[in-house]
């Protein structure tokens, strides 16, 4: 395998093929000092203090087949003077997680102002959504290599994806970033100490959401999920419901080049749920580790404190590698390997 900086665990299958594209391989992680040596301090200021571009959209609303609505925000602009195959990056935000990009869209219905049509609740194994996105993006582009990157729950939904759907999927690269894989260890591991804080926040996203009824009041996202999620979807217990939901059991099924990118101390998506060994198999994946970072934090880089995280330079690295690489075989598509 190439060579890297010590300070990163690089694995996978595919890492060979894919690790000479990074250029920050060979240089150490340091993390910005006193913010980035404590996981919870780098995960909140990075949620609160971190700036964004200032980034226009243009909201499309798709209707699904059972009559649901996904809210597609464009980056505003004039997309007919590029090139029909111009790349496009489609991104599926984290319950707790706002970026600019290309294309972007909540994983869960009712967010972001959009319309709630349907009274089906959106959960962590429902693909369903992300194949008539992706669909409906290639058939708009069809000369176009499209890519997927997501955050957090947004990361196991797109391998969930990839892994059950790999028969059919039209992306040509993606990636996954805070994973937390296995949603029982991620569920067991969030109510431990003080990550109890980022439960009752995330318990607060979907109360206030779905508009839950007060008389409810879950304390905790388990159990939310145990009063309304499980039984609305038909699951004996909110454990069955989350070991369905896990994209550790299908990674081994993707067919298409995916970086994974996961923090050592993450409190959100412990480091304890990622699935190594299937990783390692798997010819078309590669895994990075950084050895802090907490959960979307990465204060780390050139343009820390408040600047972009880390991993923005190594995924686009990885993402230009596969361009590149499609362009020279002019293909729009990578073949499935």
């Amino acid at each position: 395998m190439p060579n890297h900086h010590p300070s990163l665990e690089i694995t996978g299958g595919g890492a060979k093929r894919f690790l000479p594209a990074l250029n920050t391989r060979h240089h150490p992680y340091k993390p910005f000092p006193i913010i980035g040596w404590n996981r919870h301090l780098e995960t909140i200021f990075a949620a609160f203090f971190r700036t964004v571009p200032d980034v226009k959209y243009r909201r499309e609303c798709l209707r699904t087949k059972d009559n649901g609505t996904i809210a597609l925000d464009w980056v505003c602009g004039d997309h007919s003077t590029l090139p029909p195959d111009s790349p496009i990056l489609i991104l599926l935000e984290g319950k707790a997680v706002n970026f600019n990009g290309l294309i972007s869209y909540p994983i869960l219905w009712g967010c972001a102002n959009s319309p709630v049509t349907t009274p089906q609740l959106q959960t962590d194994s429902f693909t369903a959504d992300t194949c008539h996105v992706v669909d409906h993006v290639s058939s708009m582009f069809p000369e176009a290599s499209i890519y997927g990157v997501d955050w957090s729950l947004g990361g196991n939904i797109l391998v969930n994806y990839l892994g059950r759907e790999y028969h059919r999927c039209s992306l040509s690269g993606a990636v996954s970033l805070c994973n937390p894989f296995n949603l029982v260890i991620a569920d067991e591991n969030l109510r431990k100490g003080f990550n109890n804080i980022y439960d009752r926040e995330l318990r607060g996203d979907v109360h206030d959401e779905y508009n839950v009824q007060a008389g409810l009041n879950p304390c905790t996202v388990h159990e939310y999920d145990e009063a309304i999620t499980r039984v609305s979807l038909g699951y004996k217990s909110v454990d069955d419901y989350y070991s369905n939901s896990c994209s550790c059991h299908v990674v081994q099924h993707v067919r298409i080049p995916l970086l994974c990118i996961q923090a050592a101390n993450d409190p959100i998506a412990p480091i304890e749920a990622t699935p190594y060994e299937d990783i390692k198999e798997n010819p078309n994946s590669m895994l990075i580790v950084t050895p802090q970072g907490g959960h979307l934090g990465w204060v780390a880089g050139d343009e820390a404190p408040f600047g972009a995280p880390w991993t923005d330079n190594v995924v686009m690295d990885f993402l230009e590698h596969l361009r590149n690489g499609a362009s020279n075989n002019n293909a729009s598509k990578p073949e499935a390997f």
